[in-house]
């Protein structure tokens, strides 16, 4: 079995160096830091985790990774995992990437502590997840696209295509101006619904402001900040696409705070169709994804890597616009 030295010697660094690279240290370089990932992959390094049968190498334990724990749009999404899962007679572990390489998280992937990982979460670096990927340990991501490893397997939503969806609503429906409220930077979805937001403006000859573009966090007081923001600006637009519901969430009682009235004064829209969505006042139009379902194929691929069925390297969902009383 091969140890950090034999890492360390491969890739040409010190011991130290090795450790600090493979425990996602930021500290070191990017460069650094692949070029020892590379190495432990063509090593099969895998550190020591928690006790296990040596032989099969099997926990019988499947991971869900996810950026937050307590945002609602997961509750579906752990469902659909959960029930294949179970009827594999695995157990699923759920938890956050919060807290970056000092996550529990990262210690699941460096120390490859489960048969296999499903992952939702911004945070964690393509390089990290290709250096932890392996035959025997699959990764399904489901927040971006990781192509050129058989052991990661892509699953999204058509994320630009929804966001065009969105932005052409609204100005379908006569919105001369439309804000957009946007995730973290570095979340693939909110960046790809951002450009499906761009090419809607520009195929109906609108002109993007960037003073009606505004980062929301993905989290319901990040949309009523970014709401607030837009009010006290002055001169706000006709509509608001949030690019996700939680942010809408926010949205909506910032603008009844300053007795806006939706959709009277100004129309807003969704992303995601959490459970809450039809209860707001007024129900929130928004962009269903099959959160279930991704759930439930996750978990289906997941364990066909691991029969070592054939599968294809990604896989992806339409979104559908949900209306109802917010436009």
């Amino acid at each position: 079995m091969p140890t950090i030295k034999d890492v360390a010697k491969r890739a040409g660094v010190a011991v130290s160096t090795a450790s600090y690279a493979l425990s996602g240290n930021k500290k070191i370089k990017g460069s650094t830091r692949e070029k020892v990932l590379a190495a432990a992959k063509e090593l099969n390094y895998r550190k020591n985790g928690l006790a296990m049968d040596l032989k099969k190498n099997k926990t019988k334990t499947i991971a869900l990774i996810l950026s937050d724990l307590t945002g609602p749009f997961y509750s579906e999404l752990i469902r659909g995992v959960q029930e294949l899962v179970l009827e594999k007679g695995y157990d699923l572990i759920v938890c956050s990437s919060y807290g970056d390489e000092s996550s529990t998280a990262v210690k699941f992937l460096r120390e490859t502590r489960t048969d296999g990982v499903i992952l939702l979460a911004h945070n964690i670096e393509n390089s990290f997840i290709q250096g932890s990927a392996r035959e025997g340990f699959p990764i399904i991501v489901l927040d971006r696209y990781v192509t050129g490893d058989p052991n990661i397997i892509s699953i999204n939503v058509n994320n630009v295509n929804g966001g065009y969806k969105a932005t052409d609503y609204l100005i379908r429906n006569g919105k001369k101006s439309v804000a957009f409220i946007s995730g973290p930077s570095n979340s693939a979805d909110s960046n790809d619904r951002y450009k499906g937001y761009l090419n809607a403006l520009k195929d109906h000859g609108q002109t993007p402001l960037s003073k009606w573009i505004l980062n929301g966090n993905f989290t319901q007081e990040g949309g009523y900040q970014a709401t607030k923001m837009l009010i006290h600006q002055g001169e706000m637009p006709e509509s608001i696409f949030f690019a996700n519901d939680e942010m809408a969430i926010g949205g909506l009682e910032a603008l009844k705070e300053s007795e806006i009235r939706v959709p009277g004064d100004i129309s807003i829209i969704g992303f995601d169709d959490i459970q809450l969505a039809p209860y707001l006042s007024p129900p929130l139009t928004t962009m269903r994804q099959p959160k279930y379902e991704i759930g439930k194929l996750a978990s289906h691929v997941i364990f066909q890597v691991l029969e070592r069925v054939q599968v294809k390297e990604s896989y992806s969902f339409d979104t559908e616009l949900v209306e109802r009383s917010s436009c």
